[in-house]
């Protein structure tokens, strides 16, 4: 296997290729990359057994074609040391890969790429096209709201809700829940729910870089597979049944607010200096065409804001975790947000206040 490559053309395959590879892996051979060349054509794959990445690059002329698996990390570090346009190349000769460029050169110890493992190829059941740019704004706007290390292993991760030719996903971490659809129809046959881990999630929307072109998605029993031109990456899924997150979201919330999305966001910030550091509680007050925010902490320390917003009607005192309100005004778009709460000991709903595609809930604190 021999072939020359630019260094600019390799390193943004291999950096998203090695971002997927295990830092403390089990298996050695996990920590390494797999480089296959046919003619022209290199592909680079790096797996940690439950997320697969393929990253596909041109090379300006042919080479000699071959496989091998070379330790990613070192691979990636070696790259980004050599000067910008600089061009590289590879040779592979009894089980070392040596690099070249300029006047430095590398020998890396390989493993047989033959031990490398393939994530199976199963058939999907379902399929359909997106926008890269739409794909990634329904994981940026609720990707936030996934569980990190619960035991309920299947909030670790994103619910993907295929039906009647609509995508919605829902993360939630049992204390808040953010839900986006996708507007257009798709052109996808029947429904159906799965899981995505978390890994999964953040490394596919590190993926969808081009936001005009499409991305192909087949969904499986185990498998999730998501393929553009560059790309092919492929996600075992969580198996577990995801919470029923319609009886989540509040019936009829009657007292309804609209705010300034960046005087309420300012405010919670400045608030939040003086919460309790552990809870992160604020009190809303909420009376005739004004909220007040009163964050406490164990020292004895106030502070208040008092922010003028749309509202008429009783008023209601309710404690949040006022990094979860933060968390939602800062993925939420449009200059106004708002807020439907119908009592002390039920969850808030926000929402931007024409009509967007994104819903969040956040669960009240008792302070």
């Amino acid at each position: 296997m021999k072939f020359t490559i630019s260094r600019d053309a390799l390193l943004k395959p291999l950096n998203l290729v090695a971002g997927v590879v295990e830092r403390r892996q089990t298996l050695p051979i996990l920590a390494n990359v797999l480089m296959v060349l046919e003619d022209d054509r290199l592909s680079l794959t790096g797996t940690d057994l439950e997320v697969e990445l393929v990253g596909r690059v041109q090379l300006a002329g042919a080479g000699e074609s071959g496989e091998v698996t070379v330790p990613a990390r070192k691979l990636v570090d070696i790259c980004k040391s050599l000067p910008e346009g600089s061009d590289i190349q590879f040779a592979v000769k009894d089980s070392k890969v040596t690099v070249k460029s300029g006047r430095s050169r590398f020998t890396l110890s390989t493993l047989p790429s033959r031990e490398f493992p393939n994530v199976e190829d199963s058939l999907g059941t379902h399929q359909f096209k997106v926008k890269q740019g739409q794909l990634k704004r329904l994981i940026d706007r609720t990707a936030f709201a996934m569980a990190q290390q619960d035991v309920r292993y299947y909030l670790n991760g994103m619910l993907w809700e295929l039906s009647g030719g609509q995508l919605r996903v829902v993360a939630t971490d049992g204390h808040r829940l953010a839900l986006c659809t996708l507007p257009e129809k798709l052109n996808a046959d029947g429904d159906t729910q799965v899981i995505l881990p978390r890994k999964g999630v953040l490394e596919l929307a590190r993926l969808l870089l081009d936001e005009a072109a499409e991305v192909v998605v087949v969904i499986g029993r185990n498998h999730i597979r998501a393929t553009t031109n560059d790309f092919t990456f492929t996600s075992k899924l969580v198996d577990g049944k995801f919470p029923d997150y319609q009886r989540v979201l509040p019936r009829s919330p009657d007292k309804i607010v609209v705010g300034s999305r960046l005087e309420l966001r300012q405010a919670f910030t400045r608030t939040a200096i003086l919460s309790n550091e552990k809870y992160r509680g604020v009190r809303l007050k909420l009376t005739d065409n004004s909220l007040d925010i009163v964050a406490n902490n164990p020292e004895q320390e106030e502070a208040e804001e008092a922010v003028p917003v749309q509202y008429e009607g009783d008023s209601l005192e309710v404690g949040f975790n006022v990094s979860y309100l933060l968390d939602v005004l800062g993925v939420l778009s449009g200059d106004e947000v708002k807020l439907s709460l119908s009592d002390p000991n039920s969850s808030a709903l926000l929402e931007e206040s024409e009509e967007g595609d994104s819903l969040y809930v956040v669960m009240p604190m008792r302070l």
